[in-house]
């Protein structure tokens, strides 16, 4: 029986050959010899060029080159490639570990004496920052080259070259052919297997966005709750709503969510961002935040977000004062450095009568007897000059307190 010949993907067939036809990565600037070249880790998102780039680099260089993945082999396939290597040191070998971030520590330190003895160039591609996911020792061995998302006018050059290597026009109307660069996100991988699918359509009319829709499935959204992206977004919203920027903390909120990141860490973070950024500025911002938490506790999703989005309007919208954070900080280092020095005698207890001997409580003014129910009294202790740690802002309800603590700082001198 006749077998049908496998016909590569689309994506592959039309991969670049050169640096020239490589598009939106300014690997130039990274990359300055092929002649010397060194080991490589290429991070960067989704079909952004890393694996391509690889293979570019090792037709340049010339030499033997060994390409694998490190989901799919284990560690006997990489011992069997540095046999290979001791058997035949004439020349170096280039080996290319796709997702190089998913070997574990014994399979990355098995690379490093065939790295210290120069006849292994390795190339590792990830998504993952190598600060977090690859060993130290593997890593300082290496140049990481970063690779940038691809923008919209990238993605419509990818556009051009797969029609005219197929020498046929997508079935898109103007705005479903933007629209379908915007649902790949950056990824020309994808963008390639769904111009593929495209184009084997059998139809006489473009279609329009919402026909797109319905025969291509968005590009699902990159989201480890455990590893970076995770802690980017989360700093990208922490500082939304410190800049006071609500539609941008709102979108940050809800990347969040349709990832699928635990709303109830986004109103812990809201605790913790109204108990730091707004503080006394507006007293009522941490009560909004336990009332999220609690919201959706008892009601889920998603009744329960419109709660968490209720929050996170007021909490950028909030007047902002880190005073009490900064005076938390500030009294705790003094208190850790002065941590042994006793309060005044004067505001001590003398519950007996040695202690009243030792003249404790002696001299104590108490502030409800004094004019304005203020003594102005130093509750310092005696060797410790007076401290300034609470400085409230001109913001919101704080700037009442401030003319308080300033009445108070001005009677007391």
């Amino acid at each position: 029986m006749q077998l049908f010949e496998q016909i590569p993907p689309l994506a592959d067939r039309v991969r670049p050959r050169e640096l020239e036809e490589l598009i939106g990565q300014p690997i130039e600037d990274q990359v300055s010899s092929f002649e010397n070249l060194q080991s490589l880790i290429l991070w960067g998102p989704p079909g952004s060029g890393k694996t391509s780039f690889a293979k570019i680099l090792a037709k340049k260089s010339g030499l033997r080159f060994e390409e694998t993945s490190a989901v799919m082999h284990a560690t006997a396939k990489f011992k069997s490639i540095f046999e290979d290597l001791s058997h035949d040191s004439s020349q170096k070998v280039i080996i290319l570990i796709d997702e190089i971030h998913h070997l574990n520590k014994s399979q990355q330190d098995i690379f490093l004496p065939h790295l210290e003895n120069g006849l292994l160039i390795l190339i590792g591609t990830t998504t993952e920052n190598p600060s977090f996911e690859l060993r130290p020792a593997l890593l300082s061995r290496c140049k990481v080259v970063t690779f940038n998302r691809l923008q919209l006018e990238d993605l419509e050059k990818i556009l051009q070259r797969a029609e005219n290597f197929m020498q046929k026009e997508l079935p898109l109307t103007a705005e479903a052919r933007q629209h379908l660069c915007l649902m790949s996100n950056g990824d020309g991988r994808y963008l390639l297997n769904r111009v593929e699918e495209l184009l084997s359509l059998n139809t006489l009319e473009n279609l329009t966005i919402e026909g797109l829709q319905k025969i291509a499935p968005k590009r699902a959204i990159i989201y480890d709750k455990s590893r970076e992206e995770h802690y980017n977004l989360i700093s990208a919203f922490h500082k939304s709503l410190r800049g006071s920027d609500v539609d941008a903390a709102l979108y940050w909120t809800n990347r969040m969510l349709i990832a699928g990141e635990n709303p109830l860490y986004i109103t812990r973070r809201l605790i913790r961002f109204a108990s730091e950024d707004i503080g006394l500025a507006d007293p009522n911002a941490l009560l909004q935040a336990i009332a999220a938490h609690q919201t959706y506790t008892m009601l889920g999703s998603p009744e329960g977000e419109l709660a968490i989005s209720n929050a996170v309007i007021y909490m950028a919208t909030a007047p902002k004062s880190n005073a009490g954070y900064t005076a938390y900080n500030q009294s705790k280092r003094c208190a850790e450095f002065y941590g042994s020095l006793p309060p005044p005698k004067k505001i001590r207890n003398a519950p007996t009568k040695l202690m009243k001997e030792l003249k404790y409580g002696e001299g104590y003014v108490y502030d409800h007897d004094a004019e304005n129910a203020f003594s102005g009294d130093n509750f310092f202790p005696d060797e410790l000059p007076r401290k300034k740690f609470y400085c409230p802002v001109e913001r919101g309800f704080e700037r009442e307190i401030k003319k308080r603590v300033d009445w108070w700082d001005g009677k007391r001198k």
